[in-house]
């Protein structure tokens, strides 16, 4: 099938070499992804500039950088600069994007915007540790894990009910449990740092990267999953109405 690949950390990161490796023998492939690291922009777009976009002559498969965010290069390599996809990956991200994350990782925003042009999509992401001092990463795991979804479960995910977001711990395949379908735990950021003051009025702040994970023990989470060894394939809806809201609205205004 026709393969559209993209991500958030860059044409250049190991994530988009390992699954073209893995998926260009048995899919017809074209890769657009941003020029540099675009981690957590969420659903941006770009609109007050002209977006630039290099061909990569050098590439195995028709590639494209683009000074844009993920969802610029998923429009733009869905509508011009290649035909049609079947199928949007965005992926595989250097890190998780599991729970809260998903409302600010541009590698689901890839997926969004797939999901937003008719597009069935799946977003991947290497649950590695950044601080990790091995520096592993296991990227051809979760390669592995995203041809198994898209042989054993390739119907359900270009249903177009929803899209998927793929969550893969940072292990050996043969230490991967499986995979589990699950629904989205909570994690929230505990704090912020405050940094150092420039001539008395500039202050600096961080984000404090110390998640605090409500779900780390519940297996029918994302996060509970990956902590078990699994594989987590979470189906994620467009569609954001508060269905219990709007029926206790709509109650009022028939009273």
């Amino acid at each position: 099938m026709r393969i559209l690949i993209t991500n958030d950390d860059g044409i250049d990161s190991p994530g988009i070499r390992v699954l073209v490796e893995s998926l260009a023998g048995d899919h017809v492939l074209a890769v657009v992804a941003p020029s540099g690291n675009r981690s957590g922009v969420s659903h941006a777009i770009t609109a007050d500039e002209a977006i630039t976009v290099e061909r990569r002559h050098d590439a195995a498969v028709p590639s494209y950088a683009c000074s844009g965010t993920p969802a610029d290069c998923v429009f733009l390599g869905s509508t011009e600069l290649s035909a049609r996809p079947e199928l949007v990956i965005s992926g595989i991200n250097h890190g998780p994007n599991l729970a809260d994350d998903v409302n600010y990782s541009g590698t689901v925003a890839g997926a969004v915007e797939a999901s937003l042009l008719g597009i069935p999509a799946l977003a991947v992401s290497l649950a590695s540790n950044h601080d990790d001092p091995s520096g592993r990463r296991y990227w051809e795991s979760a390669a592995e894990i995203v041809r198994r979804c898209l042989a054993q479960a390739y119907a359900h995910l270009c249903g177009g009910a929803c899209y998927w977001n793929l969550n893969v711990p940072n292990l050996p395949l043969e230490d991967i449990a499986g995979i589990a379908i699950t629904r989205l735990g909570r994690k929230r950021i505990c704090g912020r740092i405050v940094g150092q003051e420039r001539d008395g009025s500039t202050r600096y702040y961080r984000a404090w990267e110390s998640p605090f994970e409500t779900d780390r023990e519940t297996l029918g989470t994302d996060i509970g999953a990956v902590h078990a060894g699994y594989a987590s394939l979470t189906p994620l809806l467009l569609d954001r109405t508060a269905e219990s809201g709007l029926e206790a609205l709509l109650a009022l205004t028939t009273r």
